[in-house]
């Protein structure tokens, strides 16, 4: 039976691998760079757009569970994610134009991978996978909305400033990493209270660029909510958030009042993201008010931030858990337009797609991965939430309790990890 997969973000690319690795052919569409989107750069497949980190490595952590678990069933993002990597301490980052140019070479290469650069505007016939992300073309929009039968919602999604090496007053800041956890790979620029307050105040009244479509209120998912919209909760939350110094010293070895941190965007270390610091501020007023943090003073911009409607479906309406359209079984959906936030976890549904096509065209009950998993645990949420559905990222409180009480909490993550992982450790045929 043909399989194809629309949309070579993370997700689509991740499918269709799955898809051809498991021995069957596969159309995979992408639009670009024939017709592109607000947010992409390049005509790369697997393109990061808002960050170049994929989150912690660590498999007490969340991100570094999910990323363990999909390495266990041979992802090509991960694997291709650590073949790119740049220091980021404990997180991992890559160099985002590496990362996209080698997932694309290793799609282009494969066999059984038939790479169409066209927009779809019609579902292709068989078992149909769409990966068109949060910025699907107004035809799939539309094609989304017909097969679901219901409005799609919507959220607001910030990308942060990147910065050249070169223009970073170095003498004014210190490398570190928090509490010394893994390398010194984040460069860290100190504010003092007054130096903090006067940035504050002019970043809660800069200018901001007005939002697409005339509309003025929108719903912006809270882990890419703007650096400016979060100031304005209170002087001191950005404080507590992006620019805690919580785990920092400076070169006195003296904890800095507050501090911004940079994370490498590539190899070379001539670009820097600016962690946390994802905005709508109108581009001229980035450049003003980010250059009052003084190691920026002359910060030469490579790219500022924007912000772009993201959209995704009411999953627990219209999903199964195995990411399957419950009226359409044939079609499933995967990335960002199912409801799952972030890189890894639209990987997840990827890979969880890609499998259970070709279970769909071998005849077999698609997989449905157990809840004490990550893979399994983030499925579940989006197509069981309640009413106010709203998308979500890999964490541990979406996984069932542990059946022993442990109180620690270093342990408990441990334990956590432990009991997923042993699920992936076992002999069995996954598909």
């Amino acid at each position: 039976m043909k399989i194809s997969v629309i949309g070579g973000g993370l997700a689509g690319s991740e499918a269709a691998w799955q898809v051809a690795q498991r021995g069957f052919a596969v159309d995979l569409y992408e639009m670009r760079p024939e017709k592109n989107t607000p947010a992409h750069q390049s005509s790369s497949l697997a393109e990061l757009v808002c960050s170049n980190s994929l989150g912690a490595k660590q498999v007490t952590s969340a991100n570094g569970l999910l990323k363990a678990e999909l390495e266990a069933l041979g992802s090509l993002i991960i694997e291709t994610a650590y073949m790119c990597e740049v220091p980021a301490g404990g997180a991992l980052a890559v160099d985002r134009h590496k990362f996209a140019a080698l997932v694309t070479e290793k799609i282009s290469q494969h066999p059984r991978i038939n790479l169409i650069r066209s927009e779809c505007t019609t579902l292709p016939e068989g078992i149909v996978i769409i990966a068109t992300g949060p910025l699907s073309s107004p035809a799939m929009t539309e094609i989304i909305q017909k097969l679901t039968g219901s409005e799609q919602l919507f959220f607001y999604d910030a990308a942060a400033p990147i910065v050249t090496g070169d223009s970073i007053d170095y003498e004014q800041g210190f490398w570190g990493a928090r509490y010394n956890k893994g390398s010194a790979d984040y460069f860290n620029c100190p504010m003092t209270k007054e130096e903090y307050e006067h940035f504050w105040h002019e970043l809660v009244n800069a200018e901001q660029a007005p939002l697409h479509e005339g509309i003025e209120d929108p719903n912006v998912f809270e882990g890419c909510i703007p650096i400016e919209i979060m100031a304005q909760r209170g002087i001191h939350t950005l404080r507590f958030g992006p620019l805690r110094p919580v785990g920092l010293l400076d070169k006195d070895g003296k904890r800095p009042y507050a501090v911004v941190q940079l994370r490498l965007e590539n190899t070379e270390k001539t670009l820097f993201n600016l962690v946390g610091f994802q905005t709508r501020l109108k581009w001229g007023e980035q450049k003003r008010v980010f250059r009052l943090i003084p190691a920026l003073h002359r910060a030469q911009f490579v790219r500022y931030g924007v912000m772009h409607r993201n959209t995704f479906v009411n999953a627990p309406e219209i999903l199964e858990r195995t990411y399957q359209l419950r009226n359409h079984p044939h079609i499933l959906l995967a990335g960002q337009i199912t409801g799952v936030e972030g890189y890894v976890e639209s990987v997840s549904s990827g890979l969880t797609a890609g499998i259970n096509a070709v279970r769909l065209a071998n005849g077999q009950t698609p997989l449905v991965f157990p809840e004490e998993t990550m893979i399994g645990a983030l499925a579940k949420y989006i197509t069981t939430a309640g009413d106010d559905f709203q998308p979500m990222n890999a964490n541990f409180g979406i996984l069932p309790p542990l059946t022993k009480t442990v109180r620690n909490k270093a342990a408990r993550k441990q334990a956590y990890a432990e009991r997923s992982l042993a699920y992936f450790h076992k002999d069995r045929e996954l598909i």
